[in-house]
């Protein structure tokens, strides 16, 4: 990855077919970090989960079921964005202690690839896999 106007040289990870750049992978991850929280702030300041009437009383059931559903919506989001910025954290410490891009069940190096598309990934493919059966 040389050539990308760095003039200081970043510590390289040995990646399965490839090398990761752990500056440029450190910047990825905290963009991602950036991204959250302002989809969170923008979901939070529009109230998620808040209704926008003054009662339930008067109002008709398909627009109760309607402020449920966005809310619902809403509260997935922010659940899901909570759960996601863990795993991007988790990958920035990995990065900080040496052994990000080495999957944490099986000690095998992640392929670059897959780390180009999730670079917050924690396992390899057939240990996401497994993780995730086992989760339900």
């Amino acid at each position: 990855m040389e050539g990308y106007g760095s003039s200081r040289a970043a510590p390289l990870l040995r990646g399965h077919t490839r090398t990761v750049n752990a500056e440029e992978t450190r910047q990825q991850l905290e963009q991602m970090l950036r991204e959250i929280d302002s989809t969170a702030a923008i979901i939070e300041a529009e109230g998620a989960g808040e209704s926008s009437e003054l009662s339930h009383v008067d109002q008709h059931p398909g627009d109760t079921a309607s402020e449920l559903t966005d809310a619902d919506q809403q509260n997935a989001i922010l659940d899901n964005s909570a759960e996601h910025r863990i795993e991007i954290e988790a990958a920035l410490a990995r990065l900080e202690d040496g052994s990000y891009g080495t999957c944490v069940d099986c000690g095998k190096q992640i392929p670059a690839a897959r780390l180009d598309v999730r670079p917050e990934a924690a396992r390899c493919v057939e240990d996401q896999a497994k993780a995730e059966a086992a989760a339900g």
